[in-house]
Parts: C-alpha cells; sequence; structure tokens
C-alpha cells in the first residue's frame, strides 16, 4: 500500500512539474515580448469639443455637435532607438440642440508626445469623419494611428502620449463659459 501511495504521489508530481518551465515551451524562445509604451492617456480639458451651427450663437443651444475623445490603447514596438506605436482611440459624435438631422461632424484631434518635461517632441492632427444616423443621437469610431518615434537615447518610460481636441478660439471661449455638454 505504501509503495502504491509513493507511486501515485511520484506520478503527481510528475504531472504537476510538467506545467513548469524546466521542460521548456518552443513558443517562448520564439515571441518577442511587447516593448514598453510610454504613459498614453487623453488630456481631459481637450477631450471634449463643440461644432456650432452656421451663424448660431456660441451657447449651448448653437451646438450642432459636441465631440468626445472617449478613450485609447496603445501597443509598442521597439527596433532600436525606435518605437512604433499603435494607437486605438474611440472618437465619439453627439448631436447637439442645432443639430440637422441624417448629418455626420467632422472633428480633428491631436497626438503628441512630450518629454518628461512635458515639451512637445512631436505632434500630428488627425482629421476623423463620424456619420451619425438620422434616427440616432450619437455613434462613434475607432481611429487606428500608426506612429513611429525616435526615442534619441531616452527609456520609452520617460515619454509621454497625449490627446486631445484641436480646440478653435470660439470654442475655447464657449468651454470658459459652459463647461461640459
Amino acid at each position: 500500500m505504501a509503495c502504491r501511495a509513493a507511486s501515485v504521489l511520484a506520478i503527481l508530481g510528475l504531472a504537476f512539474l510538467s506545467g513548469c518551465s524546466w521542460f521548456g515551451d518552443s513558443k517562448e524562445s520564439t515571441e518577442r515580448p511587447a516593448a514598453s509604451c510610454p504613459t498614453t492617456s487623453v488630456l481631459k480639458p481637450l477631450s471634449q469639443t463643440a461644432v456650432f451651427a452656421p451663424g448660431a450663437t456660441h451657447q449651448p443651444i448653437g451646438v450642432a455637435f459636441y465631440g468626445v475623445l472617449s478613450d485609447v490603447t496603445a501597443k509598442c514596438d521597439r527596433s532600436g532607438d525606435v518605437l512604433h506605436l499603435s494607437l486605438d482611440v474611440i472618437v465619439i459624435g453627439e448631436r447637439g440642440p442645432a443639430s440637422a438631422q441624417g448629418a455626420g461632424v467632422d472633428l480633428q484631434y491631436f497626438v503628441a508626445v512630450t518629454g518628461s518635461d512635458q515639451s512637445i517632441l512631436s505632434k500630428r492632427s488627425l482629421p476623423v469623419h463620424i456619420a451619425i444616423p438620422a434616427a440616432a443621437r450619437r455613434a462613434g469610431i475607432t481611429d487606428h494611428v500608426e506612429e513611429t518615434v525616435s526615442l534619441a537615447g531616452k527609456a520609452p518610460g520617460d515619454l509621454n502620449i497625449v490627446l486631445g481636441f484641436q480646440q478653435p478660439p470660439d470654442v475655447v471661449e464657449f468651454y470658459r463659459h459652459f463647461h461640459g455638454r
């Protein structure tokens, strides 16, 4: 009986160890680990924008559409001193009080890479169009963006990726007086 128990324990022990990396795994040796990405975020003050109806007052009642930068996810791949970024940005368009039915909205947002001192190292403006069906109040898209960033000897953790809407002066003034949608 003791011999049988020892055999069962030995078999269970081997089964347990077979799941460990002692025996190797061919997948692990062929796949490269993902590069660490810089901190990526949507700037809160620039996460919303407003588009006014032609000739409308720059008050909430005159807004044809609102835009919202909802979320961003980043994946990175490092090749020497260059970082290849793959960003998926969720952009939402919402009808305002002065909206025409069946229309869509054109928005413009930016992606910027900043250093640890918040100085802008690169910036790119990106236009997006969001079609909003006539029966819907809002719609959204996932905008896929590819960026290549020179690290210039810096670690990816020394950089930041920030996103926000490119705000014209009339929208900046609007948000000074009226907060949010």
